[in-house]
């Protein structure tokens, strides 16, 4: 009777309790709670042994203090490096700086016995940490974005030294806390130096388009409409006789740069063709292409890492930042982390997805009816939105190898219906 009466009591609180927004901490036994507590250390004092079995994939969950070896703190710097040693006990042995060159770092870390070495990520992190595991140290990346809080906290003293102590000392007890990345193989990583040449090239061809048409603009006429590898074609003629002479040289620029475009352009094509043929399943999806797939088959490197297929949008920055405390939930923008020039080329897909020229597909329905919400950047929110989803189906299809089924979650009747009215 007495567990039947506390059960119908617990029932009724929790049915007056329902509307409520906030709830309060749970009271539990204290008996209770340390039994559970004993539990679960005798379940990882029973683990221990096979925790050297951990997988390549968890590596990062399995890093633990380092109090058996040197510990190395690197400040990158471009030209002068600043690093820091601490011994077994944390002591601080040494101090100094070396130049950021492969020699003299070979040299430093040839000299040195077998430590754990933390480098903060950066232009020479990649080069650096393979540089030194080849020593045979073991390296951990920081991410600096994650280890401050987003880069919001700033240190009222602070400088390269002080940086290289701090990470010495924080991947000496804590390396969790360094929240350490992992860098691309170098064949990829010369891969993607085609498509960053490449962007680079359009970046600059873009800038003179509107540098010209702003010039011409401000002696009172316009430029035709038109694409941008047309623009020499289209508009040498009309170009404006008092200032032909003086533009003249930035159209023919653009020209030269469309050229250069055109030929990386075969060579991102070649690639994915011949040495990643995997391509072929993201480019099942319209509006996805030759350079947006090869983008997020070398961005992405591997899928296994990836234990969801949504994990992929916060990787990619396209899910929005969260600094939620209490009841206060403020909505924020996209974070805006991991490859800019992917996350454009989504964005990129995600409004050729939802134009005049996109097919009927469960993305381009989805961001439709978040554009008929309206509102302020209806438009840009939905592209993004879209942007996201589209990376997780991609993922899901590299993974799977599946066809991709552009209205799969469409109702057969509809499908029918619509096949009909074709």
């Amino acid at each position: 009777m007495k567990k039947n009466s506390n059960f119908q009591s617990k029932k009724n609180s929790g049915q007056k309790s329902k509307p409520a927004k906030a709830r309060g901490p749970v009271q539990r036994d204290a008996k209770e709670v340390m039994a559970e507590l004993v539990a679960k250390l005798s379940e990882g004092l029973g683990s221990k042994a096979t925790a050297e079995k951990v997988t390549e994939g968890n590596r990062e969950s399995a890093l633990a203090p380092n109090r058996d070896r040197l510990t190395v703190g690197v400040d990158l710097g471009d030209q002068w490096s600043n690093y820091c040693i601490l011994g077994l006990e944390g002591e601080t042995l040494v101090e100094g700086q070396w130049r950021t060159t492969p020699e003299d770092v070979a040299e430093f870390f040839q000299a040195l016995s077998g430590a754990r070495v933390v480098l903060e990520v950066g232009t020479h992190s990649a080069w650096v940490q393979e540089l030194v595991v080849s020593c045979g140290h073991e390296v951990l990346v920081a991410n600096p974005r994650l280890m401050d809080g987003g880069g919001k906290k700033r240190r009222k003293r602070k400088n390269d030294r002080l940086d290289a102590k701090k990470l010495a000392r924080i991947g000496r007890v804590d390396p969790q806390s360094l929240f350490p990345i992992r860098h691309r193989s170098k064949e990829v990583r010369q891969d993607l130096v085609v498509l960053r040449a490449r962007d680079a090239l359009v970046s600059v061809r873009t800038q003179l388009i509107n540098t010209t048409r702003g010039l011409v603009k401000s002696m009172g006429t316009r430029l035709p409409k038109c694409s941008s590898p047309s623009f020499p074609q289209q508009v040498e003629e009309a170009l404006p006789a008092e200032l032909r002479e003086s533009l003249l040289p930035l159209v023919r620029l653009a020209e030269a740069l469309s050229d250069c475009i055109q030929v990386y352009d075969e060579r991102i094509e070649k690639l994915g063709r011949e040495k990643y043929a995997h391509t072929e399943l993201l480019r099942q999806v319209k509006g996805v292409g030759p350079l947006t797939s090869l983008a997020y088959v070398l961005t992405l490197e591997n899928p296994d890492r990836f234990a969801k297929s949504r994990d992929v949008g916060p990787y990619l920055g396209l899910v929005p930042q969260q600094e939620d405390s209490g009841d206060s939930q403020p909505q924020l923008r996209i974070s805006k982390a991991g490859d800019v020039m992917l996350r454009r080329l989504l964005v990129g897909s995600a409004h050729y997805i939802l134009g005049p020229f996109g097919p009927d597909t469960d993305l381009r329905r989805y961001g439709l009816r978040l554009c008929e919400r309206g509102g302020k950047n209806a438009t840009k929110r939905a592209a993004v939105a879209v942007a996201r989803k589209l990376a997780v189906l991609l993922h899901r299809l590299w993974v799977s190898g599946e066809v991709y089924e552009p209205l799969r979650s469409a109702p057969p009747a509809a499908v029918t219906a619509q096949e009909a009215a074709a």
